[in-house]
């Protein structure tokens, strides 16, 4: 299983503690400065898009678990739409992928509508 697959992928719930912080002083190839951030949220409610949404406006992708709440709930409808407006803003890109994530980026950065084939 990909990077990739198990930060977007299946299964279980996930919490901070199941990610490991890296030193990269203890990489040789380590390069500081990073034009981009991808961070990880949990939306709750509404009052949680307010940090998803000023990430997005600094230029850093976003992945946000979605799975306390129905996709046929009001709340979640209304979180999607202010976090597409924002995507729209800032000439970005919004997918939600399964029922339980979205996927936010900064300007000029698309999500593929396909998948690898690996």
């Amino acid at each position: 299983m990909g990077i990739m697959s198990k930060i977007l992928g299946g299964g279980g719930t996930h919490s901070s503690e199941d990610y490991v912080e890296l030193d990269l002083n203890d990489f040789e190839n380590a390069r500081g400065g990073a034009g981009m951030q991808v961070h990880i949220a949990e939306i709750a409610d509404q009052s949680d898009v307010i940090d998803i949404k000023d990430a997005v406006y600094d230029g850093d992708f976003v992945i946000a678990d979605i799975t306390r709440h129905s996709t046929s709930d009001r709340t979640v409808e209304s979180i999607i739409d202010e976090l597409r407006q924002v995507a729209s803003e800032v000439d970005g890109d919004i997918v939600q992928k399964g029922d339980d994530q979205l996927i936010l980026t900064p300007t000029g950065v698309t999500v593929s509508r396909e998948k690898l084939n690996v």
